[in-house]
């Protein structure tokens, strides 16, 4: 009964062009089998923007619940994919490779989040970022978090030209995101793929935003999904593509777990109030 009534109240919002109140009409439809319903009000929330709706119609164009379109599905889980891959980036470290986040953009740097395991293969001479644009460009350490699997990297800005940097893109960091997660929720997992500038894009499923794991010592989110090697540093998505955590480690029975958004911030304050005493003590 109460579901019936929250659905009164999306229905409602939803003709009003609520994109959130479109796309859990849509489920709720979905799962109440009308697939006719459901289809048209995950088409309207994908339309508006919402990645999990794009992604959710790519499915149903797959031949759930109507007539199969390959190139429509192809387009709508790309489109998806477009909302997120932009601020992941490629960390490349002589043979090893790994994933980063596009963190911060400032006047003078680009900032770029990792895990600090990754960054144990980062040897300065043979190191390199490719960002998802085709830039190839050098990067030096910032620092290491003493807590957290996180570490940074800076990118001085004047590898760029200004129309190079107008085209990057930072990561959606919203602490209200995170904060919303419930289990059951669906999330994106970005990251570098084994071929030369490939970047993978999988649906996963949250199972607890913060849970304790033995193996990394510490609180990570974590859920079921596929991540391989080579996406550690990579972003973690919510539906509406806001940075949620870093993609960290993976099993061959599905399971995702990753350093959460409020660890990562912590990290970085962290490393820049280091960073900071460093600079104060060399003058």
């Amino acid at each position: 009964v109460l579901r019936k009534e929250a659905a009164c109240y999306w229905k409602q919002a939803a003709e009003q062009g609520h994109v959130d109140a479109q796309y859990r009409l849509a489920l709720y439809f979905h799962y109440g089998k009308k697939n006719n319903q459901a289809f048209y009000w995950c088409k309207m929330a994908a339309e508006q923007g919402l990645p999990m709706a794009q992604y959710t119609l790519g499915s149903y164009y797959c031949g759930m619940g109507v007539v199969a379109d390959t190139r429509k599905s192809l387009f709508w889980r790309e489109k998806a994919f477009e909302n997120v891959k932009d601020c992941v980036v490629r960390v490349i470290m002589g043979n090893a490779y790994g994933s980063g986040i596009l963190w911060e953009l400032t006047a003078d740097r680009v900032i770029i989040a990792t895990n600090s395991h990754v960054l144990a293969y980062w040897q300065q001479e043979d190191s390199c970022l490719l960002f998802p644009q085709g830039y190839f460009v050098e990067a030096k350490v910032l620092g290491l978090s003493s807590q957290y699997d996180v570490g940074f990297l800076e990118v001085d800005n004047g590898q760029f030209t200004y129309a190079e940097l107008e085209r990057l893109r930072s990561a959606a960091v919203e602490a209200e995101g995170y904060e919303q997660l419930e289990p059951g929720m669906s999330m994106f997992c970005v990251g570098a793929g084994p071929e030369a500038g490939e970047m993978l894009f999988h649906e996963a499923e949250l199972e607890d935003r913060a849970r304790y794991i033995a193996d990394f010592g510490a609180v990570m989110l974590y859920g079921y999904g596929f991540a391989r090697t080579g996406m550690s540093g990579g972003g973690m998505f919510d539906g509406y593509g806001r940075l949620i955590g870093m993609v960290t480690g993976g099993t061959q029975q599905n399971e995702v777990a990753g350093v959460p958004l409020p660890s990562m911030e912590e990290a970085y304050q962290e490393v820049v109030n280091e960073a900071s005493r460093f600079a104060v003590q060399s003058e």
